[in-house]
């Protein structure tokens, strides 16, 4: 009883947010605003632009359009609630809220981890392996990697917070942050926490750094397998692994250097969180569309058949 007395001293948390000047708070709501609007739209474009076109018909489009519904929900986690805060002068956060934004940031983030992971073994049997591409990558294995994707999400999620949920809050609750996350929840917990963020850097950063190795070390096969391959065939794969590469730099880096080293709080650390959370997901979209001659037409066609159909 006295652990949950302990624990229910605190009921909701304060959140400092980005800054605490009045000027910057408005400037922090616009440039948000727009980043949200532009990140929502531009994976839900790239979403129905696949959905609705032949390109569904293949594996690699396949895997891009749950990557863009992912990175929806992503978006959907942290980036309203900073935008609705910044308005305030008191940022706060309830108990379960807080909660539950730590569970969908670690159930869509290792999503997003996995289907890259998936995306990469994708482009490795298209390149390395292109004649066995069809009877390697069929639509029951895409299922099956898309379905892992999202279970290894909800299974890390819930890992993580079965753990911080349990923990006793019982003095301060002000975090130096404009989200809820588990390095700066640790620090508030008042009871010892050591073993746990040793958890936190093995479950989160450690896996993070082996997914990371692994992507670089099938990406650089397919790139030393391309030495073999025509001018034509080299530029036409480089322009696609440039676009996952990219994808898996902005978001890996980041994650990295936030859930690897000790958790403690640095002063960077909400850059980097904002860099993640948010200019990842609105970044992806650009990044598979803009050197992506399939795509680009694909949503030319989209926007021209919505043209001709609000004519008639």
């Amino acid at each position: 009883m006295r652990y949950m007395e302990n624990r229910n001293n605190v009921t909701e948390f304060i959140l400092l947010g980005l800054t605490q000047n009045p000027k910057m708070q408005k400037v922090i709501f616009a440039v948000f605003l727009v980043v949200y609007i532009v990140s929502v739209v531009g994976n839900v474009l790239t979403l129905v632009t696949i959905t609705t076109s032949p390109l569904v018909g293949s594996p690699m489009y396949f895997f891009l359009a749950h990557l863009s519904f992912i990175d929806v929900c992503y978006s959907c986690v942290n980036t309203p609630k900073l935008i609705v805060v910044s308005l305030h002068k008191k940022k706060t956060s309830s108990f379960i809220e807080c909660m539950c934004q730590i569970f969908g940031e670690h159930l869509f983030a290792g999503a997003d981890v996995i289907l890259l992971t998936a995306m990469a073994y994708d482009r490795y049997v298209a390149i390395c392996k292109p004649l066995h591409y069809m009877t390697i990558m069929t639509w029951q294995v895409c299922w099956l990697l898309v379905g892992v994707a999202w279970a290894g999400g909800f299974l890390h999620a819930t890992i993580q917070i079965l753990f911080i949920f349990r923990l006793p809050f019982c003095g301060p609750n002000v975090i130096d942050h404009f989200m809820c996350d588990l390095n700066p929840l640790l620090e508030l917990a008042c009871t010892d926490t050591h073993t746990l963020r040793l958890f936190v850097a093995a479950n989160s950063g450690f896996i993070c750094l082996l997914i990371f190795l692994l992507l670089v070390g099938s990406y650089t096969v397919i790139l030393l397998s391309l030495r073999t391959r025509s001018l034509e065939a080299r530029q036409k794969a480089l322009s696609t692994l440039i676009s996952h590469i990219t994808a898996i730099l902005l978001f890996f880096v980041p994650s990295i250097f936030t859930y690897l080293r000790p958790a403690v709080t640095l002063p960077v650390d909400k850059a980097v969180a904002v860099f993640y959370t948010m200019i990842t997901p609105m970044l992806n979209p650009l990044i598979y569309t803009l050197r992506n001659d399939q795509m680009k037409n694909a949503i030319r066609k989209l926007c021209g058949r919505k043209v001709i159909s609000s004519d008639q």
